[in-house]
């Protein structure tokens, strides 16, 4: 049995959101749009506030997270106290799937979302759509939005690595052989040093110890190479997108430097992480070559990285490792009977 409550349905969009409010006995008291502004928002809360006043009912809000089209309205309601509960996407589809709806509309979601309030004590689907958030503590709520720009940036630059390598073996075939890594700070400083790519296999010594990362063994490496230096046709146009591209990873390189020293200090600020940072081996780094398998990691290096795939997604792991184990199961071949 649903206690009595004030249910709000908030479906999420990018300039707009739809929003229905109803009762635990199924009513629709009310329907209406706000615009993702200041005056919007300042609009929803007072017409929420106003049912709340008239019916002395608490609060329950739903609204879906993706994307993060609900920031920062999701953060407010939890900071007036009202429950607050996410609409998890694949189950909502799971349970249109089985209880399907006439059409696709934003009311029509929203008044799926009241349904789904009032389902919640008698369909198991239902409590699985409606994940409720608990309000968590400012320095955690920090860490979540630092390590999850993090993720987003290191993504960038592999992408960009990618796309970097082929360029270069196709404008400099042989420059990219002489580094073990394309991403080595003095690599990505020979090449952003110039806008035309050219000109580095004409760089005296002395230029080439004033690049950042470059000393006198990587200068005495660049000096072979600029022997036997070859540049396509390609030169011309596809070289300054190489050197754009150098750039842009190096930007990446120190922005990401900066989110690791943030992430170090709120991790001390923070209960939960110095908690979960005393579980032994867990400051270990994923092995992601074999370089790094024979590279002794100190614990500066492994926290940025362990730390906020523990705290903030213990159970990505979790799932990982049932998944892990089942398709192992499932790939082992059934004996012959005899």
């Amino acid at each position: 049995m649903v206690s009595a409550q004030l249910q709000v349905a908030v479906d999420v969009g990018s300039q707009r959101h739809r929003v229905a409010v109803g009762d635990v006995a199924g009513d629709v008291l009310e329907e209406f749009d706000v615009q993702h502004t200041a005056v919007g928002l300042a609009s929803f809360f007072a017409r929420i506030e106003h049912w709340e006043a008239r019916s002395g009912w608490p609060v329950a809000v739903a609204m879906e997270g993706y994307n993060g089209w609900a920031r920062p309205l999701d953060r407010q309601v939890l900071l007036r106290g009202w429950r607050l509960f996410n609409v998890n996407n694949l189950k909502l589809a799971r349970y249109k799937e089985i209880f399907a709806a006439p059409a696709k509309s934003d009311a029509i979601d929203t008044r799926r979302m009241l349904e789904l309030f009032r389902l919640r004590g008698q369909l198991r689907v239902a409590r699985e759509v409606l994940q409720e958030v608990a309000p968590v503590a400012l320095e955690n709520d920090k860490l979540k939005r630092i390590t999850r720009r993090r993720r987003q940036l290191v993504a960038e630059k592999g992408r960009m690595l990618n796309r970097l390598q082929a360029d270069l073996q196709a404008v400099c075939p042989g420059l990219l052989s002489i580094t073990g890594e394309a991403d080595n700070l003095w690599f990505l400083s020979l090449l952003a040093c110039r806008e035309d790519l050219r000109k580095i296999a004409r760089l005296r010594r002395s230029t080439l110890l004033s690049l950042e990362g470059v000393g006198s063994k990587y200068a005495s490496v660049i000096e072979v190479w600029q022997q036997r230096a070859v540049f396509s046709e390609e030169a011309p146009w596809v070289g300054p997108m190489i050197v754009a591209d150098a750039r842009r990873i190096l930007t990446l390189k120190r922005e990401i430097k900066l989110l690791d020293e943030a992430v170090e200090q709120l991790v001390r600020e923070s209960e939960l992480a110095r908690r979960i940072d005393t579980i032994p081996d867990l400051a270990r780094p994923p092995v992601a070559s074999s370089r790094a398998r024979s590279a002794r990691w100190s614990a500066s290096e492994a926290r940025p990285v362990w730390r906020c795939t523990w705290v903030w997604q213990p159970w990505t792991t979790v799932q990982a490792s049932s998944v892990a184990a089942n398709r192992r199961v499932r790939s082992t071949p059934a004996p012959r009977p005899r």
